[in-house]
């Protein structure tokens, strides 16, 4: 997977109290402090994972705006919920499967209201027209037609990958993008390493077929 697509932080607006920096300490130290009172620990997991779940489903729903609402309602339902997780998984395997849901539910909710949305059609000038963050990586290169030849590339890039079918656009997403190693992605998707690895198998062929004509 091009080093352009991993994940980047994007400056969305803070959840909560911003953390400067991190105790070193483990999720579930944080969690069970935050379960005894205190809230700190709980902005400390806030501050910690908020990039990368509004990140995550960005690349799934490629709603910028949503996925924000989406990762904060990720965070409400962690707070609310917080004496139902068991350390058996990981934080980050919970939290990840709250994220996955929520934003398969509003892929859902879109399709079957008819109201498919497909971001970026126009690249970087309908991005900046509405007013939204482009996902993106800073590129060095002074030539300000590389810029231009990247960032195109990048958006035919990420749109093949939003048109692969939900299934295999959460399991590439997941293990190419945000480099989630298999056993985790099969406890957040609740299926085998195996089934995981067949599916990114055929969403690497989807893509191939999707991008051939750029090549």
């Amino acid at each position: 997977m091009p080093s352009e697509l991993r994940e980047e932080s994007l400056g969305i607006p803070p959840l909560g109290r911003d953390i400067s920096s991190f105790e070193r300490t483990t999720d579930n130290d944080l969690v069970r402090d935050f379960i005894s009172g205190n809230d700190a620990a709980f902005a400390q997991l806030v501050g910690k994972y908020k990039d990368s779940i509004t990140n995550y489903v960005n690349m799934i729903i490629g709603d910028y705006d949503t996925s924000v609402d989406l990762s904060q309602e990720t965070f409400l339902r962690v707070y609310r919920n917080i004496n139902r997780y068991s350390n058996i998984y990981q934080f980050s395997t919970w939290i990840y499967r709250i994220a996955t849901n929520l934003a398969i539910d509003e892929l859902r909710f879109r399709k079957r209201r008819g109201r498919v949305f497909h971001r970026n059609v126009l690249g970087k000038r309908k991005a900046e027209e509405e007013g939204a963050p482009e996902f993106e990586v800073a590129d060095v290169r002074a030539d300000p037609r590389d810029e231009i030849l990247r960032k195109e590339s990048g958006r035919v890039v990420r749109e093949a990958i939003r048109s692969l079918p939900e299934k295999y656009r959460t399991a590439f997403i997941m293990r190419e993008v945000q480099e989630l190693p298999y056993e985790e992605i099969s406890a957040i998707l609740k299926c085998s390493a195996g089934t995981i690895k067949s599916r990114l198998h055929r969403a690497r062929e989807l893509l191939q077929r999707k991008l051939e004509h750029y090549r």
